[in-house]
């Protein structure tokens, strides 16, 4: 008795639409947690941040330069969420880096935001690929980063602030190590093996 190559052609394009399926809902979920991620803290902190910024911003007109605006050191604080620190050109030299946020006062509830985003996206992804292992949900949870790595890329240089020859942006590759691959993959697959749980 032959097998049928008809439906060995039809599992396998089953197989690469599965596969298709879980990363396009992986790499959506992430996306939605990056963009969610910046939001709470753009939504909390602007009117502080811009309060902040006032009498730096006159002395930066009054020389010539371009106002610090909020959305750019909202983004600082949003890589500082993820322990990326914020770096900054030195007075005499070199550079200097700080986490803005753990010296914002009432600003500490955001380091949660991130890990709390990416424990939903996982588990969203983990459902939409159907997950009903763990390890199956720990894989479709882990692809969360293809949305939210090439975003945390962009954000690393769109958040910078020119400052003569220098710039104050988050720092470049603990941004992309950090938090573009450790947080969503580490986060990500744990709610994605936390999605199994509540399959049928």
């Amino acid at each position: 008795m032959s097998s049928s190559p008809t439906g060995g052609t039809t599992a396998t394009t089953g197989s690469n639409r599965n596969i298709a399926r879980e990363a396009l809902g992986g790499a959506v979920a992430g996306a939605a947690a990056y963009l969610l991620g910046y939001l709470s803290v753009y939504v909390t902190q602007s009117g502080r941040i811009e309060e902040g910024l006032s009498g730096l911003n006159f002395l930066a007109e009054l020389f010539g330069g371009d106002p610090i605006s909020a959305w750019q050191v909202s983004g600082w604080m949003f890589y500082n969420a993820h322990f990326v620190e914020t770096v900054f050109p030195a007075l005499f030299g070199g550079t200097s880096s700080r986490n803005i946020l753990m010296e914002a006062e009432g600003a500490g509830f955001l380091l949660v935001v991130p890990p709390l985003l990416l424990l939903v996206a996982g588990l969203v992804a983990g459902r939409v690929a159907g997950a009903d292992a763990p390890l199956d949900g720990v894989r479709s949870g882990a692809l969360v980063a293809a949305g939210y790595l090439p975003l945390a890329l962009v954000g690393a240089f769109l958040f910078r602030y020119a400052v003569g020859d220098g710039s104050v942006a988050p720092d470049v590759v603990t941004a992309v190590l950090l938090a573009g691959a450790v947080y969503p993959a580490a986060f990500g697959a744990i709610g994605g093996a936390g999605s199994s749980l509540l399959g049928d």
